[in-house]
């Protein structure tokens, strides 16, 4: 469907309607105006401090404009909500710009000239059918499956390292009080300061494996003022302090400290 489009920024805004049909984790935003920003939200699932799915996306959605204009498309700015102490070579030669670790939002922003080039392969009739077929499939999705845990990780993994992560605020994010965040919590065997918890450890434990981000670093990053703060709060997680976890090698899972250029390393770069 989008190599149907006639211009990029139609493409655009078709994926942003129609990618729940091939995907139900992440949806996509599309926002006007001096430029234009595709934003990344986890849906149903948590973002956590996921690295490799994330910057997949980021990495296949500008390869896919670039094939649609059969130009080398550079982004204008790109932000990414997980933390890096630096952009990993590679990633930047294939992106053509520098990456915004830590930031707010998930997004990668074309400058308006860029969404208007033309599509090399549009086909409007096709179109057409495409468009048809897609709204009836639609028509035919379930309804949206995301939880107030998933929900409630996503709000507090934004708030961590301003220290506000408390359950009042993630209430009022959530539009709803915390008496009643408390209850909806309780009915699913659950309690916000263990969710908090766990928040805090799958992070630390991510953070950890990153050899770049010093611990001072990661302290603040979950809201801790001191470092002794986040290292009793660590040990009373693991048992362990947060550099002895380090040292051993054993602070994220194989699968945790997978990076985008591990097993998709030859698809961005043509080397294998």
């Amino acid at each position: 469907m989008l190599s149907s489009s006639e211009i990029l920024a139609d493409a655009l805004y078709k994926a942003e309607r129609y990618s729940r049909i091939v995907n139900e984790g992440i949806s996509l935003k599309i926002s006007k105006g001096h430029e234009t920003a595709i934003t990344f939200s986890y849906t149903g699932v948590t973002r956590r401090s996921d690295q490799h799915q994330l910057e997949f996306w980021i990495t296949s959605l500008l390869r896919i404009c670039r094939q649609l204009t059969s130009r080398r498309l550079v982004p204008s700015r790109i932000r990414i909500m997980h933390n890096r102490a630096k952009t990993p070579v590679e990633f930047r030669s294939f992106l053509g710009c520098e990456v915004e670790f830590g930031s707010n939002a998930d997004e990668v922003v074309f400058s308006r000239t860029v969404t208007l080039l033309p599509i090399v392969s549009a086909d409007p009739h096709l179109n057409e059918l495409l468009i048809q077929y897609s709204e009836d499939a639609l028509v035919h999705r379930k309804l949206d499956r995301s939880t107030l845990r998933s929900s409630a990780e996503n709000a507090i993994a934004l708030l961590l390292p301003h220290g506000k992560a408390r359950a009042a605020e993630i209430a009022r994010r959530l539009g709803m009080s915390p008496r009643t965040l408390a209850r909806r919590l309780a009915s699913e065997g659950l309690t916000f300061s263990g969710i908090l918890d766990e928040q805090k450890v799958a992070l630390a434990r991510s953070y950890l494996a990153d050899g770049d981000l010093p611990v001072s670093q990661i302290a603040w990053l979950l809201g801790y003022r001191e470092v002794s703060a986040f290292t009793h709060a660590f040990k009373r997680w693991t048992g362990t302090t947060p550099r002895q976890t380090r040292a051993s090698g054993n602070a994220a899972s194989p699968r945790e400290r997978i990076g985008i250029f591990e097993p998709h390393r030859e698809q961005f770069t043509g080397r294998k």
